[in-house]
C-alpha cells in the first residue's frame, strides 16, 4: 500500500484517484477549486466533470497543496497551460524521493517543452514518470479494462509505478522512450480535432482513416527528429491513444472538432466542450515542427483553421491537392530513396 496525492479534480484526476484507491492505496485529491471539493463531499461525485461516478468516501479531499509532503507518489492531472504553476506551488512541500507521475498531454506554449521538461525545471530533485495511453476517464473510473504506458528516463521508477497501479482492470507497460511517449500523447489531440472536423463536415470513414494514418505519420516524423524511437508510435502512447481519441465521443478534442466542422467558431467550440488540449497544443506543435524543419501538413492546416480564421473546406482541398509523394518518405534513408528512383 502506498500514500498518493492526486493534483487536480478534473475528470482524469478523479478517475486516477478512484483507480488508486481500488488498487488499495491511501489517496488524497487536491484541487484549487474549493467549490469542487465541497460538491464531492456533499454529493459524493462531481457531476460536471465525471457524472455518475461515485468518489469513495475514504478518499481525502483538500485545497491545501502541502498534502504532497511525504507521499510515495504524486499524480499530476492538471491541464497543460496550468501545470507549471501548480508544480511550482507544490515544489516546496515535495519530499525528495517522491515520484511525480504526469498524465497531462501537451506542449508548453511559447517554449514547446514537453511536460516532463517543465516538471523537471520546477521540481529538479524528484524522479518523473509519464503515464499515457488510451484511457478515457469515464471508463477508467468504472473499472473498464484499460492498458497504458509508463515511461521514465530511469526504468526502475517506471517499473515501480507499473507494480503500484497494476490491478485486474488496469495493465501498464513500461517504455523508456519518454520523448516518444509524450509527443504521441500530445500530438494525437491535434489529429483528433481534425478527425472531429471531418465528422462534422459529414465525411466518411475513408476520410477519418486517412487523417489518422497520415496523422500518425506526421507525429512519427516529428518524434524521430526530436530523438524518439519509431516503435513507440506504433504502441499505446501513439497509435493506441490516437485511435481512442479520434473515434470516441468521450474525446473532448473530437467533440470540439465536430462543432467546428458544423460551422461553430473554434473559440465557441472550446467554450462549449471545456478543456480541449488539441486546441492549445496546435500552436506549440506548429512552432516545434517549424523549428525542427519537419513538414506537418495536417497540423499546418489545423493551425490555419484554429488561429488564422481559415476555411474548413478549403483546407481539405489543400490537403487533397498536395504534390504526389512516396508513402514512407520520411522514414527511409536517402540511399533507399535513390534506389526507389532507379526501379
Amino acid at each position: 500500500m502506498a500514500e498518493i496525492t492526486v493534483l487536480g479534480s478534473g475528470a482524469f484526476g478523479l478517475a486516477l484517484a478512484v483507480m488508486c484507491r481500488n488498487c488499495g492505496h491511501d489517496v488524497t485529491v487536491w484541487s484549487k477549486f474549493e467549490e469542487e471539493i465541497n460538491e464531492i463531499k456533499t454529493t459524493g461525485e462531481l457531476s460536471g466533470k465525471l457524472p455518475g461516478v461515485k468518489i469513495p468516501s475514504d478518499i481525502l479531499l483538500t485545497t491545501d497543496i502541502s498534502t504532497v509532503s511525504g507521499k510515495d507518489a504524486v499524480l499530476i492531472g492538471i491541464p497543460t497551460s496550468f501545470l507549471r504553476g501548480v508544480v511550482q506551488e507544490a515544489s516546496p512541500y515535495l519530499t525528495e524521493n517522491t515520484i511525480l507521475v504526469n498524465t497531462s498531454k501537451g506542449l508548453e506554449a511559447g517554449t514547446y517543452k514537453r511536460m516532463s521538461e517543465v516538471i523537471h525545471e520546477e521540481a529538479p530533485k524528484n524522479p518523473i514518470v509519464i503515464l499515457t495511453g488510451p484511457s478515457h476517464a469515464e471508463e477508467l473510473s468504472k473499472g473498464i479494462p484499460t492498458t497504458v504506458t509508463v515511461a521514465s528516463q530511469d526504468v526502475k521508477y517506471a517499473e515501480y509505478i507499473q507494480d503500484l497501479f497494476t490491478c485486474g482492470t488496469l495493465r501498464l507497460y513500461v517504455n523508456i522512450d519518454v520523448i516518444g511517449c509524450e509527443l504521441g500523447g500530445s500530438m494525437k489531440n491535434i489529429i483528433a480535432l481534425a478527425a472531429g472536423i471531418s465528422d462534422g463536415l459529414g465525411f466518411g470513414d475513408n476520410t477519418k482513416a486517412a487523417l489518422m494514418t497520415r496523422g500518425i505519420h506526421e507525429i512519427t516524423c516529428l518524434g524521430l527528429e526530436c530523438g524518439a524511437e519509431m516503435d513507440t508510435f506504433a504502441g499505446l502512447s501513439g497509435l493506441g491513444d490516437l485511435i481512442v481519441t479520434c473515434t470516441s465521443m468521450h474525446s473532448r478534442n473530437r467533440r470540439a472538432g465536430i462543432l467546428i466542422g458544423q460551422g461553430v467558431s473554434p473559440e465557441e467550440a472550446v467554450r462549449r466542450v471545456g478543456t480541449v488540449e488539441g486546441y492549445y497544443c496546435c500552436e506549440a506543435a506548429y512552432g516545434l515542427a517549424k523549428k525542427m524543419g519537419v513538414p506537418m501538413p495536417i497540423n499546418e492546416e489545423l493551425h490555419h483553421l484554429l488561429l488564422e480564421n481559415g476555411d474548413v473546406r478549403e483546407s481539405m482541398k489543400k490537403l487533397m491537392g498536395r504534390p504526389n509523394r512516396h508513402e514512407c518518405e520520411h522514414y527511409i534513408t536517402a540511399e533507399q530513396l535513390a534506389k526507389l528512383g532507379q526501379v
